[in-house]
């Protein structure tokens, strides 16, 4: 979920406007969104926002935020087909100005100006930005890795990056990801070969899934398919997507012609690769789908499903419950573990190392990632000779020149929920709700009560999540018996009897359960 606010003379410029996905603490939420409290207070002095490539942790946000923002996006082509897309589809494409500037392409915005540094990653166009200022230079790495055979673009030599580093860089702000791994990342080009074999040798119908964004991965997948004798079938919306987008912007120029379901179900299982959606577990992709048998396309006994992907913390349960349910059905799988079907797009240390040496920062600000993988990067940069680093955190604000690096304060910073259509605080009343709702049940009091204040009748009780059971209408008659004798003796005076009948029934749950569920009590004068 990266935003990156640079400012300078008074005036801001943010560097990508990302999002994350909810985890179960977060219940019926899919999406989280940065909180933008700082800069929308401050937004007559925000510039532009410039993109750094085209993954949802970079642009997602875009269509949810950049709009009250009122500033111009900026873009290489092909992240900018990306943002048209997802604009278009909110109905913000005549609302929010997309610059699209040329691969390697320089603007300026106020004080500031950008040149787009062209870096292998495992989408097309990813970019660092050289940011020039009139208190210096800042090298802003964006994802990265190092490529000796990168299959979509040409990224930066070495002699290119040198002579970035040669113009003096007072800031290198990078990629912190993979900082514990003592290996590099590797090629893409080797992933095709470990592929080729895994596919090669599957006797039956074979599915690769990976991350849609991954066109690199799309591309090769697309080599495979041929070097196999296989027809390619794609299943999922956010694949069709991005080889759309791709294709425009003159990329995956020798991607083969795509089969449908319906023709990928008739030929012999010899004969078919799917490329699916849905490698992290996600629930309403075209893998967990066809793992549960909702999808016209179909698996059976001695398929295979390749996971060209790495796991990403936090989806072990999610991905665990499709690959039981593939195992159910006695389909093979293959992962990263067995064989050499994914690579990484973010720098192991030998990398960092490189870029270093490449880029001779005054100083080293490490992103993206966790703070044990920014504070392992800044050893890390120290330990090669940077002759300085910082640790941030979310909403620390640094000064880099004059002067620094020095900390200059904290700012409040937050995430929003999208809940439906409707953006909310992330630790607002709604989710806390929903929290307690999820945890503990929600019991529904109505309570009659006459002219004189009596209560008419029997407290009707409904019950969602109690741990009753078996118990359920033993346990509502006391709760309403419990509702009854609170509203006889609760008074007149109205939200002092709702919390007397409120306390009582979720004393008697507790006593019942031991759980104290939220209790929602109506009062109706007849």
């Amino acid at each position: 979920m990266n935003v990156n606010l640079y400012g300078c003379q008074g005036k801001w410029v943010m560097v990508d406007l990302g999002l994350t996905f909810a985890d179960p603490a977060y219940p019926g939420i899919d999406l989280i969104l940065p909180d933008l409290d700082f800069i929308e207070k401050n937004a007559r002095d925000l510039l532009g926002i410039v993109l750094t490539h085209g993954h949802e942790d970079h642009i997602g946000a875009i269509p949810y935020l950049a709009a009250d923002l009122g500033v111009p996006l900026y873009a290489t082509p092909f992240t900018a087909g990306l943002i048209r897309g997802k604009l278009d589809e909110e109905g913000l494409g005549n609302k929010v100005k997309l610059h699209v500037i040329q691969n390697e392409g320089s603007f300026q915005l106020g004080p500031f100006g950008f040149t787009y540094v062209p870096l292998a990653h495992s989408i097309p166009e990813g970019n660092a930005l050289l940011i020039e200022t009139p208190y210096g230079r800042i090298m802003h790495t964006g994802d990265w890795k190092l490529d000796e055979e990168p299959l979509l673009g040409t990224p930066s030599t070495a002699e290119e990056l040198e002579a970035i580093g040669d113009k003096g860089i007072l800031a290198l702000v990078c990629d912190s990801t993979n900082v514990f791994n003592d290996a590099a990342s590797g090629s893409e080009a080797a992933v095709r070969e470990g592929l080729d074999g895994v596919i090669g040798a599957a006797t039956g119908r074979v599915l690769v899934t990976t991350f849609a964004s991954n066109a690199a991965r799309v591309q090769t997948l697309g080599a495979v398919a041929v070097d196999t004798g296989r027809k390619l079938c794609v299943a999922g919306r956010s694949l069709d997507r991005i080889i759309k987008v791709a294709k425009a912007t003159g990329y995956l120029r020798d991607f083969p012609e795509t089969i449908g379901f319906d023709e990928a179900m008739r030929l012999p299982p010899r004969e078919v690769m799917i490329v699916a959606t849905g490698g992290q577990g996600e629930a309403r992709a075209a893998l967990a789908r066809i793992a549960f048998n909702s999808h016209q396309l179909k698996l059976s006994e001695g398929d295979t499903v390749v996971f060209s992907s790495k796991q990403i913390p936090g989806n072990e349960i999610a991905i665990g419950r499709i690959q039981n349910a593939l195992a159910a059905r006695n389909v093979i799988m293959i992962t990263d573990r067995q064989a050499h079907v994914h690579v990484s797009g973010h720098p192991g240390r030998p990398e960092l190392a490189l870029m270093y040496k490449w880029i001779r920062p005054e100083i080293l600000l490490p992103v993206h990632g966790e703070m044990r993988h920014m504070a392992e990067q800044a050893r890390f940069g120290l330990s090669e000779g940077v002759p300085n680093a910082v640790i941030q955190q979310n909403g620390t604000v640094i000064r880099l020149a004059p002067g620094g690096p020095s900390l200059v304060g904290h700012e409040r910073v937050g995430r929003l929920i999208l809940d439906g259509d409707v953006i909310l605080p992330a630790d607002g009343s709604t989710i806390n709700e929903r929290r307690r709702i999820s945890l503990h049940g929600l019991i529904a009091v109505t309570v009659a009560l006459d002219g004189k204040g009596q209560v008419g009748g029997v407290p009707a009780i409904a019950i969602q999540g109690i741990p009753v059971e078996e118990d359920r209408d033993d346990f509502i008659a006391e709760a309403a018996d419990a509702a009854a004798g609170a509203a006889a003796d609760g008074g007149r005076d109205e939200a002092k009897l709702r919390e007397a009948i409120r306390l009582a029934v979720r004393r008697r749950a507790t006593q019942w359960t031991g759980k104290k569920p939220v209790v929602d009590v109506s009062i109706i004068r007849v």
